[in-house]
């Protein structure tokens, strides 16, 4: 169902110039994601974990996938969301409910950029809710953390586009193993 939607926004929709078009997979390596580098060129992939090990397990198997040699999707870089949690009334505190630089750790071991570190507050979900982006309501840090990770993000794609050909499509030149 998934892929079918996907393949609905990709190939049913018109999109006119874009400057970018940000697609939200879910997490792991599944027909969702086989099935958008298979329908479109994908620039870049940006990949998003918890800091906990079981999600940083799986944010590594989506690096994997795309850096596949059949694949080829340039990693932009990891993003760690939920990072720590920052109370209203005390801005200035950071607690780390689920572990401590996880996202930054991988971001190192594959030699791959830390794009930022989105903190766990109340006012993402609640501006989210009302279909009004934080970075729209207010100035405070989880507007800097997403101003930083799209500031972060533009800056890879301009130097993924000068320093790496153009992306094409994966195409399937080999079924073995498949049924007919």
């Amino acid at each position: 169902m998934a892929t079918k939607a996907l393949n609905q926004i990709v190939k049913d929709s018109y999109w006119g110039d874009l400057d970018y078009l940000l697609i939200d997979l879910p997490p792991g390596t599944g027909d969702v994601h086989l099935s958008l580098v298979q329908a479109v060129p994908v620039t870049g992939a940006v990949i998003v974990s918890t800091p906990q090990n079981i999600a940083l397990a799986d944010a590594k198997k989506g690096v994997g996938m795309f850096q596949l040699d059949t694949i080829q999707v340039p990693v932009l870089g990891i993003v760690e969301n939920m990072a720590y949690f920052t109370p209203e009334e005390l801005p200035e505190n950071k607690y780390y409910i689920f572990g401590k630089d996880g996202a930054k750790n991988l971001a190192d071991d594959l030699n791959l950029p830390l794009l930022a570190e989105i903190p766990l507050v109340k006012g993402i979900r609640e501006s989210a809710d009302i279909g009004r982006p934080v970075v729209l309501q207010e100035d405070g840090i989880s507007a800097s953390a997403f101003i930083e990770l799209a500031d972060n993000v533009v800056e890879q794609i301009k130097f993924r586009n000068e320093n790496i050909s153009p992306t094409q499509a994966v195409k399937i030149t080999n079924m073995d193993g498949c049924s007919s």
